[in-house]
């Protein structure tokens, strides 16, 4: 046979040969396969690699731009001009270090929470990992199951698989022997088993599940409005420096190694270098945070995102109770059935013996049951003399699943269970009875004799009523206090579930959530009026796969950031659409793959811990980055009044490099991990922007004007260095007014923290060697205390600007 390369195709018609379609390929086939290389090779990463975070780290425009300055600095002037570079390299390797954490974080949580595919090899089904596969393998595939690579469906027992993620078609597609099936698909009902026709790179799945499962830095407001300022402050730059260099080199007769130290000196701090350090940093730690919580973050704006939300779709099962269920009762029903004399009969025992045969049966026709079933399973064995001859699989869209069967005496009979309020005809008496154990939080189940067997549309039609199996939902216990949680942090929870809309609301009650419970096959369908339905109501019973996604889009239309959670196959869909999608650890291989985080731990009680993660990052970075924008801002400004004014730039980079330090650097990175509950808002350059230009503004005038004082007083060889002595001072002190405002509200480690920096700059002042490495030495008691008083009356206008701009321009 000729040697066919990795990603190789297989045509449906011919596929690789194999001694049985039924038991799959023999272990010397599959290292056959493995050692010509069809072995689907694709790499699905959960981070980015090694390399890639390096490159990301270093070769940014603003390191470029630092470090041709750095390099300048080190030929004209002593070392502690050239601080700065030092720092750019600190930054840099604490951006690489954090990241290279997270992505250790990540990759090993995306080990633990990888799907591995049933795989047939030798007769014997195995789990292998996705990149395992190999060329003609027979992969079995169940309710829930991604496809994880092309292929051609070998087996189906009632396989329906939705496609709607590849083509946009909502219907599940029915699939017999013989049949595509396309990789990214995934199956609602049914199993089954196909052969892989292409692996490698020439599988869809391959690229579907790397790009579903990679840790990006895409879709983030935070990420992108840092981008826009960034842009901005490019194109400032440009001309500004270009006069200050024109400036300083040519219209000021100076040393020409003092110009160009001053030059640098006001280029170096336009550039707000450690703001996308900080931004890459609190993310980071973030990830590994929620790691330590078995919380994986599958996309890194997810933090970000569920920290804007202020709508939570939950799904009942699985996120509000267990997914384990537990068979209570088992209620016959007829007319006999309610004949108190006919109960202590022998013929009831007889018939309710006859019952439980049926409901085993039916869980021994599923291969794949879900909980309502396996509960049954739990409680009625199955009978060794019954044999199933048909099965109709649950489907979420239909709500009911079925079965025919060759009873032990040769008789012949097709049975279904699903929701009453589906099987049943309004007004049936069975309803009502169903209606009181659903205001008890019951699940209940409606067992049904097919009289036309499982054939056509109308199966459900002249369906006889024969037994309602009582079920009870286990709640979570820390569904509760997550409940209250988003209540208190505004966040509105809507349950949304395809369980009966009476049961789903007796159990949101239980944990304390009430609201009207709503049928959702009395909702509208226009999108405008659904929306408005769902701003009313609080739970949600009955709803379709298609009607949780139309949900999750009506929301969206009214401006609300959605959270959906979910673990059933069910649920794909509005995972897929919602702002963040959250699944279980426990839930379908689908939703695991569209959903943003997963819950490694299956704990709903992880969720405010990732809003709270998310609340942190985003308001913190909005806060710091204020600080890092006002350094940009007054730096523009006093080089622009320098070229205006004609006079040597004020400050050398040493100067800069500790007011930054001082003022932005290590207090920005404390404010950026403290603890913050605010929810995130959105406008992000506006919010930072209407307090980085005034601050800035005023900073920048501030210090010009008391330089050109301190020009007018001093005289003499000494004078520039006074000067610029006196300018520190008074940068420095309305700089720290800004990090007191910015720190607010006060608490004792804030405090401490402004007051650190303080203490910093006075030991430079007052120790002798460091005023003479920062070549900081005030001259006199008059400037030094004009300084003060300028400092001051800035920190006035800056209260009055910030109160101001709050009020004209509110976020």
């Amino acid at each position: 046979m000729t040697d066919i390369d990795a990603g190789a195709e297989l045509d449906p018609g011919h596929p690789a040969p194999t001694p049985s379609r039924a038991s799959g390929l023999t272990r010397a086939e599959v290292a056959e396969r493995v050692a010509r290389g069809e072995v689907n090779d694709v790499p699905v990463r959960s981070s980015r690699s090694v390399t890639e975070i390096v490159r990301a780290n270093v070769f940014t425009r603003f390191n470029a731009i630092i470090g041709v300055l750095w390099v300048i600095m080190l030929c004209v002037a002593p070392i502690q001009d050239s601080l700065f570079g030092f720092v750019i390299l600190a930054n840099t390797g604490i951006g690489i270090i954090q990241e290279w954490r997270a992505k250790q974080t990540l990759d090993s949580l995306a080990v633990i929470g990888e799907a591995r595919p049933t795989v047939r090899r030798d007769g014997v089904a195995v789990g292998v990992p996705t990149s395992e596969i190999v060329l003609g393998d027979l992969i079995e595939i169940g309710p829930g199951d991604k496809i994880v690579v092309d292929g051609s469906c070998a087996e189906a027992d009632g396989l329906e698989i939705d496609e709607s993620l590849l083509t946009g078609e909502a219907d599940p597609v029915l699939k017999q022997p013989g049949d595509e099936v396309m990789s990214g698909s995934f199956v609602v009902a049914g199993g089954g088993a196909f052969t892989a026709t292409k692996v490698g790179r020439e599988a869809y799945a391959a690229q579907l599940a790397e790009e579903a499962s990679r840790f990006t830095l895409v879709h983030s407001e935070l990420r992108s409005g840092i981008s826009t300022i960034l842009k901005y402050v490019q194109w400032m730059m440009i001309p500004t420096a270009l006069g200050l260099v024109i400036s300083q080199l040519v219209v000021k007769d100076n040393d020409i190694k003092e110009s160009i130290a001053r030059t640098v000196g006001g280029i170096v701090p336009m550039v707000p270098e450690g703001l996308v350090l900080l931004t890459s940093v609190a993310f980071a730690i973030g990830v590994i945070r929620l790691g330590r919580q078995q919380c994986l973050v599958q996309e890194l704006p997810a933090i970000e995102g569920l920290a804007r939300v202020d709508t939570v779709c939950l799904d009942k099962t699985g996120t509000l109770t267990e997914g384990g269920m537990d068979v209570t009762e088992l209620r016959l029903l007829g007319d006999r059935a309610r004949d108190e004399t006919y109960e202590a009969s022998e013929t009831y025992e007889a018939h309710e013996a006859y019952v439980r045969k049926v409901l085993g049966a039916l869980g021994e026709s599923d291969p794949r049951p879900n909980a309502s079933l396996q509960a049954i399973i739990d409680a009625y064995p199955d009978s060794e003399d019954w044999r199933c001859t048909e099965a109709l699989p649950f489907s979420s869209a239909r709500k009911y699943s079925g079965a025919a069967f060759s009873e032990g005496n040769g008789t012949g009979s097709a049975w279904l269970l699903g929701a009453p309020d589906v099987l049943l005809p309004a007004g049936d008496p069975a309803l009502a009875a169903t209606e009181e154990l659903n205001l008890q939080g019951l699940r209940v189940l409606l067992l049904a004799r097919a009289p036309e067997g499982l054939e056509g549309e109308g199966v459900v039609e002249g369906a006889e009523p024969t037994a309602l199996v009582v079920l009870e939902q286990r709640l979570r216990p820390d569904a509760g206090d997550t409940l209250r949680y988003f209540a208190e942090q505004d966040v509105r929870a809507k349950v949304i579930s395809g369980d009966n809309a009476v049961s789903v609301g007796a159990v949101a009650a239980k944990l304390g959530l009430e609201g009207r419970a709503v049928d959702a096959r009395t909702l509208p369908e226009d999108p405008e009026e659904l929306a408005d339905a769902l701003d009313d109501g609080t739970v949600f019973g009955r709803v379709t796969p298609q009607q949780k996604r139309d949900m999750v889009g009506a929301l969206q239309a009214h401006e609300h950031t959605v959270a959906m959670t979910g673990d059933g196959v069910n649920d794909v869909l509005a995972l897929k659409d919602a702002d963040i999608g959250v699944s279980m650890g426990s839930g379908s291989e689908a939703t695991r793959a569209v959903a943003q985080i997963v819950l490694l731990n299956n704990s709903f009680a992880t969720l405010p811990s990732v809003v709270a993660e998310g609340r942190r990052v985003i308001g913190n970075i909005t806060r710091v980055a204020t600080l890092f924008l006002v350094k940009t801002v007054y730096s523009v400004i006093l080089a622009l009044l320098v070229v205006c004014f004609q006079v040597e730039y004020p400050f050398l980079p040493r100067h800069l490099t500790l007011l930054s330090t001082l003022t932005i650097g290590v207090p920005a990175f404390f404010l950026a991990l403290a603890p913050n509950k605010e929810r995130a808002r959105p406008n992000f350059v506006r919010r930072v922007m209407r307090y980085a230009i005034p601050g800035g503004g005023v900073a920048g005038i501030a210090t010009f004007v008391m330089y050109l004082i301190a020009r007018h007083y001093y005289a003499g060889s000494g004078a520039l260095a006074a000067e610029t002595s006196s300018a520190t001072l008074t940068l420095f002190l309305i700089s720290m007014w800004v990090l007191a405002i910015i720190a607010r509200p006060y608490t004792w480690w804030r405090v401490g923290l402004v007051a650190a920096m303080a203490l910093g700059f006075l030991l430079v002042l007052v120790v002798p060697w460091l005023q003479e490495f920062f070549a900081l030495r005030l001259v006199g008691s008059v400037m030094p205390w004009t300084a003060v008083g300028v400092a001051v009356v800035a920190a006035g206008v800056l209260e009055l600007l910030w109160r101001w701009v709050g009020r004209r321009f509110p976020a």
